[in-house]
């Protein structure tokens, strides 16, 4: 069994000759989420992943082998709740407050400009629906947000990886 235990975050400083050649693993949320996991890759290898404790593993993230061997993340698509305004009488506000409540309830979600995706549940797709949401069951790859400081995901839904920096914005504020 090859070993993987570094990660590096959408292949950041690879060319894309490396990422191309480089095998792959289609992995769910559930188990993207977790630091150690054991996989197949698209050549056949059994892979024990070994991450930090808390690192979450997206769509796109490479894994570096123990070999120096190269293996891209892909998103597989899973079952989820695909959150739309009614194209009826909604509005972009109406996805908005639905985002807050769904927040409030510290479920992991996906925010898109004209959808959210969560995890399937009948009690929030029930509650969403009494908002007059068109709420759909489907299968699409899952990337829920990673927190409100740019880090990474716990198994616990929080983020806990700070860092900062600084550039100028119109809006009258910086980071």
């Amino acid at each position: 069994m090859l070993t993987a235990n570094k990660l590096l975050p959408q292949g950041q400083g690879l060319s894309a000759v490396l990422l191309k050649r480089a095998a792959t693993i289609e992995l769910d949320w559930d188990v993207r989420q977790k630091s150690r996991f054991a996989a197949n890759d698209s050549l056949g290898r059994a892979l024990a992943i070994f991450l930090p404790r808390g690192q979450a593993v997206r769509g796109g993230d490479v894994l570096v082998a123990e070999d120096g061997s190269l293996i891209r993340v892909i998103a597989a698509p899973q079952k989820v709740l695909q959150i739309t305004a009614c194209k009826e009488h909604g509005s972009p506000f109406d996805l908005m407050r639905a985002a807050y409540h769904l927040g409030n309830r510290h479920v992991p979600i996906e925010l898109q400009p004209d959808h959210l995706k969560i995890e399937p549940d009948h009690v929030l797709a029930d509650m969403l629906r009494s908002m007059h949401m068109t709420v759909i069951e489907t299968d699409l790859p899952f990337e829920p947000e990673g927190g409100a400081y740019g880090g990474h995901v716990t198994n616990d839904g929080h983020s806990h990886h700070h860092h900062s920096h600084a550039h100028g914005h119109d809006c009258g504020h910086a980071h």
